[in-house]
């Protein structure tokens, strides 16, 4: 390394900033996050310096700038706008062993401002020692998904109880004690939004010790596909969870998400026929959640549409377990998303029904198209082998036969297809693409049919 990696202390500590300009006013943006005596020296400042000062934020230094302008400050950025400038400003600050960034000036910095992923008080810095700034905010981007939102006032909890779990804890429980609080179930409460119930836990916890660990069910959503289209909630799940139960859409690499450790076990469901059938399915995860493990049920898309989830939130409930739904993007979304369109338009489709073309193998074809109507966009969810009886029954409501019925199949993956054809040719066209199993037939009727029937 050619840089040591360091936080450095800002409280009642004076960073001096040097400019007046946007340069200038980047590095206050990033030092407003700290706690700092902010101090901008420049003959004048741009709106937005000049608003922070006005707020007491800052203070302006409008005089010759000297080595006694650097003297005790933590820390000084330089950004005026002018090498010759700069070079001599740099040189006034080492002369009092200020540490200094000179920006766009790597050969003048003692410090390098790196890239920061801000949970306060859990802090996140990436840096690249000035070599690729752009690999360092990308970095950044993919930690700020991994790290939830609400982290850092949890982590904030932990340091107001630190005094409180020395004093009533043995020393060697403490590891233990807040290995529980912050992999266990005070976390995942937490971050269900229950911080009242978290924070009760935890102190119950330190007057009474730990309790039977209780395990938790998430009912999540992989979405179509691609991994990046998971939300950043059923990211935090996957590495939360002891064992995962997921589905054949899944696809391997939103499974790599997961935690190393964490058992993966395939419960294989598909259109028509099940490697586990759903009763077992119920009993495998809530046998899992009796054990005190955190469970993910991963289904594709969203779990709410067409994914069984009140079966299983049923059972988790019958059973006394805490459950959650992580929602998760849907295919008809991801299918319109990828033709480059939306699901509603206005002047031709207000109304979106989402619709199954097959249902339990038990129970009467489900009349899908029933709601098909102009100005009506259906979206038909596992729909291709029903094809020809979904084609004859929009025909029969008076779809026209020529209308452009769109196709899309693995959505977001790489063998992703994307394809249209004419109503009244659906059934044939899908069998000679060789499409089967899950597909979106999207079916959009515009208002301007109606129209053209009332005249």
């Amino acid at each position: 390394m050619h840089s040591f990696p360091m936080f450095i202390r800002t409280t009642n500590r004076r960073v001096v900033i040097c400019g007046g300009g946007e340069k200038a006013a980047q590095k206050a943006r990033l030092m407003l996050k700290t706690d700092a005596t902010l101090i901008l020296a420049a003959p004048e400042l741009d709106d937005e310096l000049a608003g922070i000062v006005a707020t007491g934020r800052a203070s302006h230094h409008s005089g010759p700038v000297t080595p006694e302008t650097f003297a005790t400050a933590a820390m000084a950025f330089i950004a005026t706008g002018c090498p010759l400038r700069d070079a001599s400003l740099h040189a006034l600050a080492r002369d009092v062993r200020c540490p200094v960034n000179v920006v766009d000036r790597p050969d003048l910095c003692d410090l390098i401002t790196p890239s920061i992923v801000d949970r306060d008080p859990l802090v996140v810095a990436i840096g690249t020692d000035g070599t690729a700034p752009v690999l360092a905010r990308d970095l950044r981007a993919q930690i700020e998904t991994l790290l939830p939102a609400r982290i850092g006032p949890f982590a904030a909890l932990a340091g107001r109880l630190r005094a409180s779990v020395a004093a009533r804890i043995p020393a060697r429980q403490r590891r233990a004690f807040w290995d529980w609080v912050f992999t266990g179930p005070p976390r995942a409460t937490w971050e269900r939004g229950t911080e009242r119930e978290a924070t009760a836990t935890i102190k119950q916890a330190i007057a009474q010790g730990i309790p039977g660990e209780q395990g938790c069910i998430a009912l999540v959503g992989a979405g179509p596909g691609a991994r990046d289209l998971l939300t950043l909630r059923a990211m935090q799940r996957l590495q939360q969870a002891d064992v995962i139960f997921y589905d054949r859409l899944v696809d391997p690499e939103v499974l790599d998400l997961a935690r190393r450790d964490a058992e993966r076990v395939y419960v294989g469901k598909h259109v028509g026929a099940h490697a586990i059938p759903q009763d077992r399915i119920n009993a495998l995860i809530v046998a899992a959640a009796k054990q005190g493990r955190r469970v993910v049920r991963l289904k594709s898309g969203d779990p709410g549409i067409f994914g069984r989830v009140e079966e299983e939130l049923s059972a988790a409930r019958a059973a006394g377990i805490p459950v959650e739904i992580v929602p998760g993007i849907t295919a008809a979304s991801a299918a319109a998303a990828a033709l480059g369109q939306g699901l509603t338009q206005r002047g031709v489709s207000d109304t979106l029904v989402l619709a199954t073309g097959t249902g339990q193998l038990d129970d009467p074809l489900p009349d899908c198209v029933r709601m098909a109507t102009p100005g009506t966009t259906i979206a038909v969810y596992m729909g291709v082998a029903q094809a020809t009886r979904i084609k004859a029954a929009l025909v029969a409501r008076g779809l026209p036969p020529a209308t452009q019925i769109q196709i899309a199949a693995e959505v977001s993956k790489p063998a992703e297809r994307l394809t249209a054809c004419p109503l009244h040719a659906l059934d044939t066209h899908l069998a000679e693409s060789g499409i089967t199993g899950a597909a979106i037939l999207l079916v959009t009727w515009p208002k301007q049919a109606q129209l053209r029937a009332a005249v």
